[in-house]
């Protein structure tokens, strides 16, 4: 897996007991009641996510994902030659298309650290799925992957064997991919976006979690429009200077056509997340000042970064990242590292919850400013 070099120029205090421990709906509030900080320019909002439609413009063009996100978590035990052997959580994190798959392997029962020493040709028999079922390692993925926090293999690619077929087996016994500063498990619903039509992504495409039908209903009102895109996310526990791994990726003739016209006439193209902002910048073709999106599909490896910046996204409505995580460059790259830094000042200051059941951000800036440091 490529090593970025570059590292967020965002500096702030881990989030610590900040991180959310559960759904908005388990601690009392609507999806759409999370906080959200608006940072426009040099100004900050302090507002709820219900409000998003008042800060944001006729005209705009708001870009979801409809990955459907699916139950990628399963107990395991791993076994043959290796370092490593014994009860695992196995992340099924993507559907390569060839027959096989990655994974990353985790120490059990609650998926705390990676396990960096599993071998090739070591075998991960599924627990609980009722049918004889297993993986088989075949090689690290990328094959040039290398930790930069320790020495091993954080993902592999394997094969699988089986009655039944591992979407299928997934559905049936599998358990939301989750870690340990939540407070106890939740279903795969509160996982599930409004927006996911299509099964895919091994963690939920995060950022249109507090969206609802009101939300969507007050944005088309006032003029608003809202246009999807595929993005199937992979496992997000990256380390620091990892990049994203490959993930695959959808973008319309018809969402094409809408972000074109949107820009040609003046509005503004946000987009949900860092997924959408891979997907429609791994979509634009064209030279600068003139670049456009085309319809395509297929596998992306674009990061987006102050050195490799966006091209048609002009906002970005975002959860919260960790320091150093490669989530926070394309934010800074979009935003501009000076009001990325001020909006996550604010939110440190003012307390916002992280993490996917956590606050929301929409970050706006001036576009001549957007990639300035």
């Amino acid at each position: 897996m490529t090593q970025i070099d570059i590292t967020p120029l965002t500096t702030f205090a881990p989030p610590g007991d900040r991180t959310a421990p559960s759904p908005a709906e388990a601690r009392g509030l609507r999806r759409d009641d999370v906080r959200l900080l608006v940072a426009h320019g040099d100004q900050l909002t302090h507002a709820r996510f219900g409000d998003l439609a008042d800060h944001l413009e006729p005209g705009d063009l708001v870009v979801v994902n409809a990955s459907q996100t699916i139950a990628g978590e399963v107990d395991a035990v791993l076994s043959g030659a290796g370092a490593s052997s014994g009860e695992v959580v196995v992340h099924v994190a993507t559907d390569l298309r060839d027959g096989t798959w990655v994974v990353e392997v985790r120490t059990a029962p609650d998926a705390a650290w990676a396990v960096l020493d599993a071998a090739a040709g070591q075998t991960l028999t599924l627990t609980g799925a009722g049918e004889p079922a297993a993986l088989t390692l075949l090689e690290p993925y990328p094959r040039e992957h290398s930790s930069p926090t320790g020495t091993g293999n954080r993902l592999w690619r394997v094969s699988y064997a089986g009655e039944s077929p591992l979407h299928d087996l997934l559905a049936r016994v599998g358990r939301p991919i989750a870690y340990g500063y939540l407070d106890r498990r939740y279903p795969i619903e509160d996982y599930r976006t409004i927006f996911g039509t299509t099964p895919g992504s091994a963690e939920m495409p995060s950022a249109a979690r507090p969206f609802t039908p009101d939300v969507v209903t007050r944005l088309v009102s006032q003029g608003i429009a809202i246009a999807p895109i595929l993005l199937h996310t992979g496992v997000s526990s990256q380390e620091a200077g990892e990049a994203p791994q490959p993930e695959w990726f959808e973008v319309s003739g018809s969402t094409a056509r809408l972000v074109n016209a949107t820009r040609a006439g003046g509005g503004r193209i946000i987009a949900v997340g860092t997924t959408v902002t891979r997907a429609l910048e791994s979509a634009v073709r064209g030279a600068p000042g003139q670049a456009k999106v085309e319809a395509g599909e297929g596998w992306t490896e674009r990061v987006v970064t102050r050195e490799a910046p966006p091209r048609v996204v002009d906002g970005l409505i975002t959860g919260w990242h960790d320091p150093a995580a490669s989530h926070l460059l394309l934010v800074e790259a979009v935003a501009g590292p000076r009001l990325t830094q001020l909006a996550y000042d604010a939110a440190v200051e003012r307390a916002y919850d992280w993490h996917e059941f956590g606050d929301s951000a929409l970050l706006l800036p001036a576009r001549a400013e957007a990639i300035a440091a």
